[in-house]
């Protein structure tokens, strides 16, 4: 017997919920950010004022300088953690048993799992204890220790569906353990990796509380620059400046989604 879950009475409805929910705030902010008016509330008709004020206004140096910030940081922070986490799977898929093994899968997990207001405090505390100076290097530590497990889990279970068949037969052909790496194991484990750096980077790029812990003074990324304006009352060109990111997030997702799913396409068939 097939499960189908649609058939149980209610879950269509529920869906629509959850779906209004989350998605139904987003198009009221992306439709009233080419809203004509200074005001949020009343409509004026359609101009793109806002996307040019957020380019040449009075806070766009303020915004291109929180926005290098950002993209700077999540370039480095997903380069790192992608790369501590491509060895980790390695260790964990192809390193057989071990003792600790799972308490290692474990601590690997554990910044998925613990609350991020939480992270950031503990975070905070530890830079203070050691007298680690607040500022960009502290933001870049914080996140490359944060999107490990994010870039984690698509390279491993990216590396769990390769079969240890073509290591093997490449070290009988005389291959050492770093050719076949390189020439064997990384192609094939291409996409997903990719698709770990794609998630850390938007992970890093996106991050607010734990950003907003350890910044510092006079140091802003884009989420916390929006943020800090927004205490100051909402304005039309956040709302223009909060569509991009999130056009930006969301072509890097769908990105992230089309190399794994062409990374399952290339997947080398298990029979031949």
């Amino acid at each position: 017997m097939t499960f189908d879950v649609r058939r149980y009475r209610g879950f269509f409805g529920l869906t629509m919920l959850c779906l209004f929910i989350l998605y139904v705030p987003l198009l009221v902010v992306m439709v009233y950010s080419f809203n004509d008016s200074r005001s949020i509330t009343n409509w004026e008709g359609v101009s793109l004022r806002w996307y040019v004020d957020v380019f040449t206004g009075p806070e766009s140096e303020k915004f291109k300088q929180a926005a290098w910030n950002s993209l700077t940081i999540a370039l480095s922070a997903a380069i790192v953690s992608t790369t501590i986490a491509t060895a980790a799977a390695i260790g964990m898929v192809r390193g057989g048993a071990f003792r600790g093994k799972s308490a290692t899968f474990a601590l690997i997990s554990l910044p998925i799992m613990v609350p991020e207001i939480v992270t950031a405090v503990a975070t905070l505390i530890f830079f203070s204890t050691i007298a680690f100076p607040l500022g960009t290097l502290s933001i870049l530590v914080a996140h490359i220790v944060f999107c490990i497990p994010f870039a984690y889990l698509p390279i491993s279970a990216r590396l769990q569906g390769i079969e240890a068949s073509y290591e093997e037969a490449a070290q009988d052909l005389y291959a050492g353990r770093w050719a076949t790496f390189r020439h064997v194991l990384f192609p094939i484990m291409g996409p997903g990796i990719m698709s770990g750096f794609l998630l850390a980077f938007i992970i890093s790029l996106d991050d607010f509380i734990i950003t907003n812990f350890v910044k510092g003074a006079g140091v802003e990324t884009l989420p916390t620059a929006i943020f800090g304006s927004v205490k100051q009352g909402i304005q039309p060109n956040i709302m223009a400046l909060s569509t991009l990111l999130l056009l930006f997030s969301i072509a890097l997702v769908t990105l992230s989604y089309f190399i794994g799913k062409r990374g399952e396409a290339l997947q080398p068939d298990r029979g031949d």
